[in-house]
């Protein structure tokens, strides 16, 4: 599959997401993690929750069921997960997006092309 981010982004480390035909490529700050993400397979998720995430959808489409509510993103649209708040999807191939998430903590960098990046202190 060939990716929609530019070199500058898959130069970045692969974040180690533990989901089949997931790419990630992941921007490590002290504070919060962005993650530039690529599907190249189908992907359901199961219920869970984490810090805030917000995502911004560049092309496919994800139906999340955030709190209950069910919702589809496409392409230009943007999500926000509160923290603490349980939700599950369907990630469709084709999916792409970059995603915040509201601690420094969410992946390890994975094992891949990309280089290895400096790990943030845990408090």
């Amino acid at each position: 599959m060939t990716s929609i981010f530019p070199d500058s982004i898959t130069a970045l480390p692969l974040a180690d997401i533990p989901l089949d035909g997931a790419t990630a490529f992941l921007s490590q700050a002290v504070s919060h993690q962005i993650l530039f993400m690529e599907f190249a397979d189908d992907v359901d998720l199961p219920e869970h929750a984490h810090s805030a995430q917000t995502g911004f959808v560049l092309q496919g489409r994800i139906d999340l069921v955030i709190d209950g509510q069910e919702f589809t993103f496409c392409k230009g649209d943007r999500y926000h997960i509160p923290a603490g708040v349980r939700h599950s999807g369907r990630v469709h191939a084709g999916y792409a997006d970059i995603t915040f998430y509201d601690e420094p903590s969410r992946y390890a960098v994975g094992k891949g092309p990309g280089p290895e990046a400096p790990r943030p202190a845990r408090y």
